[in-house]
């Protein structure tokens, strides 16, 4: 299993209230449990994170206190494909009037709206992964552990914007879809992108 990760320190933010994720990933170990895509760890089982495991993508944040659940999204669809590369996008938008639309995952394009389990933030929540002066950590774990094995490419973070797949993805004339390698997207603050 690979142990590779990035951690990264936030300054002030754009916005800790919405932010959008994007990387084609190919995964490596199907087996893996909780293999974290990125992660942000705070208290006493805090944690915002997205990551692969056996129930399909998770995207989820608990509380400081017990671990306790604060919103989520659990795929029902399984992702076990290790011949080829995944384009994952989030967002968090509690800025939404819809609750329903505070959480988006689109996987090669396509918005997830079949959940096993399904919850949403509160209206104005901010987002601890984009808090002031925390560590982002991308393929790990926020304590260590978990790693992602994977192959990563085009990652984006956008601090201050959702935008869906569409702004880093297309479909080829022959209804593939494939990376946008020039995408007009705004970065933000705590925003970044890796060609890789």
């Amino acid at each position: 299993m690979a142990s590779t990760y990035l951690t990264r320190t936030t300054g002030t933010p754009t916005s800790t209230k919405t932010y959008t994720f994007s990387a084609w990933i190919k995964r490596c170990d199907i087996g893996a449990g909780n293999a974290k895509i990125f992660s942000r760890t705070w208290g006493s089982g805090g944690e915002e994170k997205l990551e692969w495991n056996a129930d399909g993508i998770v995207f989820r944040q608990t509380s400081g206190g017990g671990g306790d659940t604060n919103w989520e999204r659990v795929t029902n669809r399984k992702f076990r494909d290790s011949s080829g590369y995944y384009h994952v996008v989030v967002t968090y938008n509690s800025l939404e009037s819809t609750a329903t639309d505070r959480i988006k995952i689109y996987i090669n394009g396509v918005q997830e709206t079949s959940f096993s389990s399904s919850s949403d933030p509160s209206l104005d929540a901010d987002s601890g992964f984009m808090d002031n002066g925390i560590v982002q950590n991308y393929g790990r774990y926020g304590l260590g552990g978990q790693f992602t094995s994977a192959i990563w490419s085009h990652v984006h973070l956008i601090d201050g914007t959702a935008y869906d797949a569409t702004a880093f993805g297309q479909y080829d004339a022959n209804g593939v879809w494939t990376i946008k390698t020039s995408p007009s997207v705004t970065y933000g603050t705590n925003g970044f992108f890796i060609l890789k």
